[in-house]
């Protein structure tokens, strides 16, 4: 699988880390940076790793910062993106089963990277589970795409 990843200066290090990760799993990555850990604004890095996943440049994307959650807001802006802050195995497994994520957001201040490790390969793995899940992501496509909401 193509995975984009992105990170602020507060997210560097776990994103070099997974990036070696993913590799190792197999994966092809599409680094978007940053590509120092001075300081810097998270979304001139995390949009552009979002946009991948949104236009098909890659498969999904995993974005980094201090917490990750300006990460997950700055990714959710790009139209077509799904992206789950996650910390637990349980956050990661129901962001792809019931959510069907197509980012991740991890916070480097927020969790170990043992708990990364699983968090990715849990997401990774895990399979959308359809069902009344996709009646969810359909009205969420369809907000997105201007359509009124039904009561």
């Amino acid at each position: 699988m193509k995975i984009s990843v992105g990170s602020d200066h507060a997210g560097y290090d776990y994103r070099v880390r997974v990036i070696e990760l993913l590799k190792s799993l197999g994966h092809e990555v599409l680094d978007k940076g940053t590509f120092s850990p001075e300081s810097t604004d998270y979304p001139l890095w995390i949009i552009p790793a979002a946009e991948a996943v949104a236009n098909g440049e890659a498969e999904r994307g995993i974005v980094f910062g201090g917490s990750g959650n300006g990460e997950a807001m700055a990714a959710n802006k790009v139209k077509g993106i799904r992206c789950a802050l996650c910390w637990s195995d349980e956050t990661a497994e129901l962001s792809r089963r019931h959510n069907n994520s197509n980012v991740l957001s991890i916070g480097q201040r927020m969790v170990s990277f043992e708990i990364v490790e699983r968090i990715v390969k849990i997401w990774l793995e895990t399979p959308f589970d359809g069902g009344r899940h996709a009646q969810r992501i359909a009205e969420l496509d369809r907000y997105e795409a201007g359509t009124p909401m039904l009561p």
